[in-house]
Parts: C-alpha cells; sequence; structure tokens
C-alpha cells in the first residue's frame, strides 16, 4: 500500500513538473524582452525539473538512482542562476534590454 501511495505523489510531482515546464517554455516564446524571457527561462523550469526529479525518485527508490537525482537536482540550482546572471548581463550590455521597463538601472553609470 504505501509504494502505490509514493507512486501517486510521484506522478502527481511529475505532472506539475511538466505543466511548470511547458508554462517556462511558453514564456521563452511569449515574452517580449531579453530579461523577461530569462526570468521564463530560470524561475518556473527549475521548479519544474526538481519536481520532475521528485517524482523520478519516489518511483525509483533505489540508493544509486536516488544519488544521480540529487547530483542532478544540485548541479541544475548551481548553474540555472549563473547562466540567467550571465545571459541577463550579456543582454543588457549588447542594447537588447528596454530600459524604459527597468526599475532600477545599476549599470546606467558605467
Amino acid at each position: 500500500m504505501p509504494g502505490a501511495v509514493l507512486d501517486l505523489v510521484g506522478a502527481a510531482c511529475l505532472v506539475a513538473g511538466a505543466g511548470l515546464s511547458l508554462a517556462a517554455g511558453i514564456g521563452v516564446l511569449r515574452f517580449p524582452d531579453a530579461l523577461s524571457r530569462m526570468h521564463a527561462a530560470t524561475k518556473p523550469q527549475v521548479l519544474g525539473l526538481l519536481l520532475i526529479l521528485v517524482g523520478v525518485a519516489l518511483r525509483l527508490r533505489t540508493p544509486g538512482d536516488l544519488g544521480m537525482v540529487v547530483l542532478v537536482g544540485v548541479f541544475q540550482l548551481v548553474t540555472a542562476p549563473v547562466a540567467a546572471q550571465m545571459i541577463g548581463r550579456a543582454a543588457y550590455r549588447s542594447g537588447r534590454v528596454d530600459r524604459s521597463l527597468l526599475d532600477v538601472d545599476e549599470y546606467a553609470d558605467r
């Protein structure tokens, strides 16, 4: 019985993660500027991937698989913010940011 409950919770995590990843993909296509697209590509996508990894971990339940799932999650959590920072900074420096949309422009004086 507990295995069936874990499978249902895992399935719910997989569906929720897939929905968030789909929302991230739609946001990347629909948002107008680079900073909005960067936000859409990192925030829901990372949470969606983590939910998918939780769903996979609940389904597999073996120590080797759980270790690999944890490594993938940690790597994603470490690299996604850095990649988003680099993309945003490159977009700003190349002039692909609508500065009228910014509330605070910390790079304006540089």
